[in-house]
This record gives C-alpha cells, structure tokens and sequence, in this order.
C-alpha cells in the first residue's frame, strides 16, 4: 500500500465473522455472571455443587446436598431467571424509547408507565390483595396510564406529537405520583407502609419461578413487533419528517412500538416493582459498543440489561447484612451516569 493510501476496509465477511464472535463472547460472558450469581451469596455453594442440582433437575440424576438444592433451586435460580427477563425488557424498552423520542436522556418511565404500575401495585397493597391481584393492577396500571398520556396527545394537536407526549407523561406521571403519596399516608404504617415502600424500591427477594413465566408472554409479545419492525425503527430515529419521506407511516408505527415497549415495562415491573435507570443508562452504554443501528442495538441492550440486573441482584444480597432494594443500587448508579451523560452529550440526535 502506498504512503498516504486509505487504510484497507474490512471484507464484509470477515465483519460478519467478528460480529458473530463479540456476540458470543458476549453470551459467555453473561452466563458466567449467571454461574457467579448462583454460586455466590451468604450460604456459597461450590460450582460442581451447582452444575449436579441443575442436572439432577433435568436430568433426574442424584440431586446431591437437599440444602444447597433449597438454596440453588427455589432462591437463587428463580431471583437470577427473573434478573435476565426483566433487565433484558427494560433495557430493550429504553433503547426502544430512545430511538422513538430520539434522546438518549429518555426512559421507559417518561410516559408515565411505572408510576401507573406504582399506583396499581400499591392501590392492591392498601386493599390487602393476594399478590398475584397486586401483579395484575401493577400491569393494567402502567398499561393505563400510557392508554391516558396517548388520549391527552390525540386531543392537543396543536403542537409537536412527540412533545406533546413527553409533557402529557410527566403531568401524568406526577399525578399518579401524588395518589401513591396519598395511599402511602393512609396505609397502615405498621403492615402496609412497609411492604409499599419495599416494593416501590424494587426487588427480586420473593419473585418465584412462576412469576417469571408469568410475564414471559407478555413480555415476548412486546418484543416481537421490536424485532420485526426493527429496520423501521432506524428511520423513526431520524425524526418525523425524515420517515415520512422515506415511506414510513408513523401515524401507525409509532403507537404500535410505544404499546410495544410499554407492555414489556409493564410486565418486568408488575413481577419485581420500580426498578429505575436501567432503561436509561444500558442502551446508552449499548449504543456507545455497537452504534446506534437499531439492528444491534435491540439485542445488545438486552444482552447487557440482562446481565447488569443479574450482577445489581448479586451486589443487593451480599454487600450488607440485610438486603439492599435493587432502586437503591441503580438509582446510585445511574445518577452520576446521567449527570455525565447530561453533561457531555452531543446536543440532537445523532
């Protein structure tokens, strides 16, 4: 190559080949988090220990020390199961919001979607429902309260769509806050005060096998129109103007991928409660490894929101003597990352 001649461009296949390995690297990766994670905690259990419960569970083989498999199977597993669903749909709802709103400050609660859930959660708490009662009114509420911020933006047409949106889900957002104060000082303060406040923290202390495939059809019902639509939402990115001209109805796309990505909010937050930031920070840290094509993007926020949660549980269960509410750590996290990002991101979209 002569002296002053354009670097050599990689081959299509070999860009192929090295994507197909970082992505493998990646899976490697998070399943050696999820091994840490069932191996780790107050009552360790060796790795070998480990690999035989899991094998005699699906296997049928000598299950091996019944405490460890107590510990493996009905505490650990089913937190780390959940950790994956849920960091991987709020992840991949953030990313989804982001492209949409085209702000990388912009997360899955900024159409009011988790302040719905809180209220519906907490209005079932106040009325001493069953839990699977509670879980259902944490969903219809963030689903309900998305349905009302959309109503307000059909009615003021005066104004950008997407502004409207985005001011309509911060007044919604607050009045639903204002009844969750109201039922949280009307509620029991020695029963029911408690367990509002732990689950308006977030946590994965009492998710169960059965809450996780409890959720697992919604939250793949949301995924699905991400998945598939996944090239329009490159063009959604560009802004309103720009989809239009290049073929893209909005008037359609839009509302579908927000209901979207509202109904895989709705249900990783009715299964482990308010769990801020990781819709934030994750699909940003996930733009700034693979760009911000839509087509990586999707699955590289939910490989790193899956593996973020998993690793916020583990520190939640260990770093103290009783444990720590998954909000606290993400909020201390995602904080001064917001603040960074507030201070040295690019002004627009790009």
């Amino acid at each position: 190559m002569t002296r002053g001649s354009a670097a050599p461009i990689a081959a299509p296949g070999a860009r192929r080949i090295s994507a197909v390995f970082r992505a493998c690297l990646a899976v490697a990766g998070l399943g050696l988090l999820v091994l840490i994670a069932l191996v780790a905690g107050r009552f360790p259990v060796p790795v070998a220990d480990v690999f035989a419960i899991l094998a005699a569970k699906l296997f049928g083989t000598a299950p091996g020390d019944a405490t460890a498999q107590v510990v493996v199977l009905q505490v650990r597993l089913p937190r780390v199961a959940a950790a994956l669903v849920v960091g991987a749909a709020l992840s991949s709802a953030g990313a989804t919001y982001q492209g949409l709103f085209r702000n990388p400050l912009v997360s899955p609660d900024i159409l009011g979607v988790s302040a719905g859930a809180g209220l519906g959660a907490v209005l079932g708490i106040y009325l001493a429902l069953p839990v699977l009662a509670i879980q259902a009114m944490a969903f219809a509420g963030g689903l309900g309260a998305v349905a009302i911020v959309y109503a307000i933006g059909a009615l003021v047409r005066r104004h950008d769509p997407v502004l409207t949106l985005v001011l309509a889900g911060v007044a919604v957002g607050a009045v639903l806050g204002s009844a969750i104060s109201l039922l949280k000082v009307l509620a029991d303060p020695y029963n029911q005060l408690p367990a509002i406040t732990y689950w308006l923290l977030g946590s994965l202390s009492s998710v169960t096998l059965g809450d996780v495939f409890a959720i697992l059809p919604a939250v793949g019902l949301g995924l699905l129109p991400l998945v598939l639509l996944r090239w329009r939402m490159n063009l959604m990115s560009l802004g309103e103007e720009e989809a239009r001209a290049l073929g893209v109805e909005t008037r359609w796309l839009r509302p579908l991928l927000v209901a979207a990505a509202t109904l895989v909010t709705a249900a990783a937050v009715s299964a482990t409660g308010v769990i801020g930031w990781i819709g934030l920070i994750v699909p940003h840290l996930a733009r700034g490894l693979v760009g911000p094509d839509f087509r990586r993007l999707l699955p590289a926020s939910a490989l790193l929101g899956a593996g973020y949660l998993v690793a916020v549980d583990l520190a939640a269960r260990t770093i103290a003597p009783i444990e720590v509410p998954l909000g606290i750590l993400t909020a201390l996290a995602g904080a001064p990352f917001f603040l960074w990002l507030l201070a040295a991101g690019k002004r627009g979209w790009s």
